[in-house]
C-alpha cells in the first residue's frame, strides 16, 4: 500500500491523439492510505460531434455533453481536487497527456508522478495473456462495475494496483512507487481570424456538414483541417 495520498484517473476521450481529440470525461477518486477518500466526474462538451465508434464504446452521446462545462470550466475543478498528488491509471501516460496538453492551454504547470497499472501487469501477467484494464481485472480478480466510463474505470485501476500491490508488493516495492511521468508539449494558439475566414469560405464552397465548431480550433487545428478538405474536396476554383 502506497502511503499518502495519491489520485487515480481515468478519461474518456472523442479519440487516442491528444494533439486532435478532445477530452470527453474525467474521474478520479482520491485515496489516502489505501482509502478511497473522494471522487471526481465530470461530463465534458468536446465541442465537436462524437463519433459513432466512440458512442459505441462509451455510451457517451452528443446530448449527454450538450451543456456541459467544456475543458476550459472543468480543468481547474479537477486541478484542484487532484492538488500535486502522484497520479495512477492503466496506461497513464494516454490520460496525462490528455491533461497535460489541456493544461498547458489554459496556462497551468502540470509537472506530475505517476504510477502506471499497465506496467505493472506486464511484469506479473504472462506475456501472451491480454493486459487491457477489463483483462487484468479478471486475472487478479477485481470486480469492474461498469468499464468504459471514466469514474468507474479509475475505481478499477486502482482496485487493480492495490490487488497487484498486495500480491507483489513486499518482493518488488520498487515497482510500486510512484515514476516521473514525461509528457512535452507547448501551449497553442487559437486560430487566427484569417484561418476561421478561410475554413468558413471552403466549408461554404465545397457544402461540407463540419462536426466541430470554428470558434474552439487552435492554430495547428485550424491548419490540419484547411489541409484535410483541401486534400478532400480541392481548392476553391
Amino acid at each position: 500500500m502506497i502511503e499518502g495520498r495519491l489520485v487515480a484517473v481515468d478519461l474518456e476521450t472523442t479519440g487516442l491523439n491528444p494533439k486532435t481529440e478532445r477530452i470527453l470525461e474525467i474521474g478520479a477518486v482520491l485515496v489516502e492510505n489505501g482509502e478511497v477518500k473522494d471522487r471526481f466526474s465530470a461530463l465534458i462538451d468536446p465541442k465537436r460531434q462524437i463519433s459513432q465508434r466512440i458512442v459505441e464504446l462509451t455510451g457517451i452521446t452528443d446530448e449527454m455533453v450538450a451543456g456541459k462545462p467544456d475543458i476550459q470550466e472543468a480543468l481547474p475543478e479537477f486541478l484542484k481536487f487532484c492538488k500535486d498528488y502522484p497520479l495512477l491509471g492503466h496506461h497513464i501516460i494516454f490520460d496525462y497527456s490528455f491533461l497535460k496538453r489541456a493544461a498547458v492551454n489554459q496556462g497551468y504547470s502540470f509537472e506530475r508522478t505517476g504510477i502506471d497499472t499497465l506496467a505493472v501487469c506486464r511484469k506479473f501477467i504472462p506475456e501472451n495473456e491480454k493486459k487491457n484494464l477489463q483483462a487484468a481485472c479478471k486475472w487478479f480478480q477485481v470486480q469492474i462495475e461498469k468499464s468504459h466510463r471514466a469514474l468507474e474505470d479509475a475505481l478499477a485501476a486502482y482496485r487493480l494496483y492495490e490487488a497487484m500491490e498486495q500480491k507483489y508488493g513486499g518482493k518488488y516495492p520498487e515497482v510500486f512507487s510512484p515514476k516521473e511521468l514525461k509528457y512535452k508539449v507547448k501551449r497553442e494558439h487559437p486560430a487566427s481570424k484569417r484561418q476561421k475566414e478561410v475554413l468558413q469560405y471552403l466549408i461554404k464552397y465545397h457544402k461540407i456538414n463540419l462536426s466541430v465548431q470554428l470558434d474552439d480550433l487552435s492554430k495547428n487545428e485550424a491548419s490540419r483541417l484547411t489541409d484535410q478538405i483541401i486534400s478532400q474536396y480541392g481548392r476553391i476554383q
